[in-house]
């Protein structure tokens, strides 16, 4: 390791953050696929799902292999995430595609942030993992952005909505890292 780090100062904790990542990768599919159960596959909507939702595999799949490579424990929590993921998927579609898309936005932006705070705790110290997460960072940035040009910011309640499932991220990542 490299870089920014200086005796006393605290080390990044890679282990938590391919924890959380890996956990989060897993809710964004299992949003995805709920949503997908609702709206079928014959709506507008449902072709970018799909696509974002293959991304989102793509994303699962390589945190998945850091964890054998670098023996990190996953989140006992998967079990919930997986139904509380489908679950927020499918009732979010059962509310409309702009609502579907509504939760992309959020689940997007509060994932931003989160990446964001990861590569600034990261400096230069683990390039392997920074190069993933900015990778990664950048196509969720492009589900935020498809999201709104679907309409998401016209979803009912849009407001109210988006700051619920933002929180609701927040206390899945705070969990996640240490569950």
């Amino acid at each position: 390791m490299s870089s920014n780090w200086r005796p006393g100062d605290p080390r990044p904790d890679t282990h938590a953050m391919i924890r959380v990542d890996q956990a989060g990768e897993y809710g964004a599919t299992r949003i995805y696929a709920g949503q997908l159960a609702v709206l079928g596959e014959d709506s507008r909507a449902a072709h970018a799902i799909a696509h974002m939702a293959a991304q989102e595999e793509a994303h699962l799949a390589r945190f998945n292999e850091l964890m054998a490579q670098r023996r990190v424990r996953p989140t006992l929590l998967q079990p919930f995430w997986n139904v509380a993921g489908f679950g927020l998927g499918a009732v979010t579609a059962l509310m409309g595609e702009k609502a579907a898309m509504a939760c992309t936005d959020a689940v997007e932006t509060e994932i931003d942030k989160h990446y964001e705070e990861q590569l600034a705790q990261l400096g230069a110290d683990d390039p392997e993992l920074s190069g993933d997460i900015r990778r990664f960072q950048a196509e969720e940035l492009e589900h935020r952005e498809t999201a709104r040009e679907h309409g998401a910011q016209e979803a009912p309640a849009y407001p109210l909505m988006t700051a619920a499932i933002r929180a609701g991220c927040r206390l899945a990542i705070a969990l996640s890292k240490r569950i």
